[in-house]
Parts: C-alpha cells; sequence; structure tokens
C-alpha cells in the first residue's frame, strides 16, 4: 500500500520560509509516483483540515488556495518519489499540521474525500 511521509516541518519566524517534503513508497507492481496526484493540505489548531494546493501527476498543472497563492509553490521529482511544498512569507495564520495526499490519477481538487492514501503530517508553527 502506498505510505507518505512528510517532513521538513518546525517553528519558524513570521515572514521566513520552509520547505516541507512528501516521500513516497510502497507502490503497487507496476506503479510510481507518476501515476498519482497529489494535495497538501493544513490543520489549523481548532479547526478542520483544509485543501491548500494540489499537483497533477506530472508536476506541469498546479492549483492553489487563495489562502496560500502566492506565497506557497508546490512542486514534484517523480524520479525521487517526493513532492516538495516551498512556503514563504509564513504568517502564523500558516500554523497547524501539514498533511500530504494521494490518488491515482491525473489530477485531483482540494476536497478531502479526493484522496485514498494520507500521510501521518507534520508540524508547523509559525511565530516570535
Amino acid at each position: 500500500q502506498l505510505q507518505l511521509v512528510e517532513s521538513g516541518g518546525c517553528l519558524v519566524q513570521p515572514g521566513g520560509s520552509l520547505r516541507l517534503s512528501c516521500t513516497a513508497s510502497g507502490f503497487a507492481s507496476g506503479l510510481t509516483l507518476e501515476n498519482y496526484a497529489i494535495g497538501w493540505f493544513r490543520q489549523a489548531p481548532g479547526e478542520g483540515r483544509k485543501g491548500i494546493t494540489t499537483i497533477n501527476n506530472s508536476g506541469s498543472k498546479t492549483y492553489y488556495d487563495t489562502s496560500v497563492k502566492g506565497r506557497f509553490t508546490v512542486s514534484r521529482d517523480n524520479a525521487k518519489n517526493t513532492v516538495y511544498l516551498q512556503m514563504n512569507s509564513l504568517e502564523p495564520e500558516d500554523t497547524g499540521i501539514y498533511y500530504c495526499a494521494a490518488d491515482e490519477g491525473l489530477i485531483r481538487g482540494l476536497r478531502i474525500f479526493e484522496y485514498d492514501y494520507w500521510g501521518q503530517g507534520t508540524q508547523v508553527t509559525v511565530a516570535s
């Protein structure tokens, strides 16, 4: 079964930058990361999980929620089985647990039910 592991979360000051990684493993026979669309979700303290960005299977198409557009960039290196989330100009409102999610297919949206596989999350705290 596909497994996803997020890393890179930590405490960062407002205005700072951080890059998260999502590494995939456990592919079924004949499948690679290029068979999966990836989404990043954020769960702020006391709130539900919210989709913030998606990237299609090849990396040629991306979509961003308005809350992160212009500050965050999603990319992927299928050869390394890894998807990245570059976060710039971080704000305290960006604090939360960040999850990557995958679904077999070309592209998915920002809704939780669109994804079958989830990582355990990585904590990002933006504070001075």
